[in-house]
């Protein structure tokens, strides 16, 4: 039988100063996952607004199965205001209250989770409690979980966060959400990957991955570190390639690559996507493995 991955929490627009991309942490993931082959649903909730039919209309396209997503009669579909620096560096104007703020958990949806080899979710969907409930829920009856912190200001607190990661077998975060989560939970460490056994160990999480921006990324699975510096692109924008990242990192650990195969595709990846505006250009596999050869 074909491996499922299901992607739980915000689908979104992006709304940039000339154009707005369809995103949201986890969908680009699931959009990702679907391009390298991957059988991939996720549960969510948008407006019964154009935007929303927009929305489900795109995802169908791409191969994803609407059947978990859930349609909100009174909240609009969610919008977010990005503002790029010099760098291509995003910051992010979240609009609340909207759609996928209050997703349920349906019987659909805990079906679709039970049946699922992997759930994958963020910190952000946490931020009402009606969808934080719902998440709480599917946890409990997940096969295997992905963490993807993926913090976003003022919308986390420490005590979620330490709930949520001690919950997860996989916790994916950047350097920057380590240095944080390090200072949560009072680690002594100052060298990365120190910490990343550190919080490995407090939170009982089985492996742990560290982005790095340009610089790549460290991997910490099944006791021992893989490690990547990254390739190098000219940047259009950062927006989605941590997304990508973890897509490709998820694909090949399910298609039983190596650790070190996993990670090296998913950085050459991630750095592809960094080279495209959006968080969700077209890039192909030859391009991927050219990138690796270089």
């Amino acid at each position: 039988m074909k491996k499922t991955v299901l992607c739980f929490g915000e689908v979104l627009f992006d709304v940039f100063p000339a154009y707005k991309k369809i995103g949201g942490a986890p969908l680009n993931v699931a959009l990702r996952l679907a391009s390298l082959g991957i059988n991939v649903q996720i549960i969510s909730r948008v407006g019964n607004d154009a935007l929303g039919k927009e929305l489900l209309a795109f995802i169908q396209a791409n191969n994803i199965s609407t059947e978990t997503l859930q349609i909100d009669q009174s909240l609009s579909t969610g919008e977010v205001l990005v503002q790029l620096d010099k760098h291509g560096s995003a910051t992010y104007n979240i609009n609340y209250p909207v759609a996928w703020d209050s997703i349920e958990a349906t019987a659909v949806a805990s079906n679709a989770t039970i049946n699922a080899n992997i759930l994958v979710f963020g910190s952000l969907v946490c931020r009402d409690e009606r969808s934080y409930s719902s998440l709480q829920k599917l946890l409990k009856i997940a096969n295997y979980k992905i963490f993807d912190v993926n913090l976003r200001a003022p919308f986390y607190n420490k005590e979620l966060l330490i709930d949520l990661m001690q919950q997860a077998d996989v916790i994916k975060f950047n350097d920057d959400e380590l240095l944080e989560i390090r200072d949560y939970l009072k680690s002594p460490y100052e060298s990365l990957e120190e910490n990343m056994v550190f919080i490995a160990k407090q939170t009982h999480t089985k492996s742990i991955c560290v982005t790095k921006g340009r610089h790549g990324a460290v991997l910490y699975y099944n006791e021992r570190f893989y490690f990547n510096s990254g390739y190098k692109v000219i940047i259009a924008d950062t927006v989605g390639a941590g997304d990508s990242f973890l897509a490709g990192l998820i694909s090949q650990l399910l298609s039983n690559e190596s650790p070190q195969k996993a990670l090296d595709f998913a950085c050459a990846l991630g750095a592809l996507v960094a080279s495209h505006e959006g968080a969700n250009p077209i890039v192909s596999n030859e391009s991927i493995t050219k990138l690796m050869h270089l």
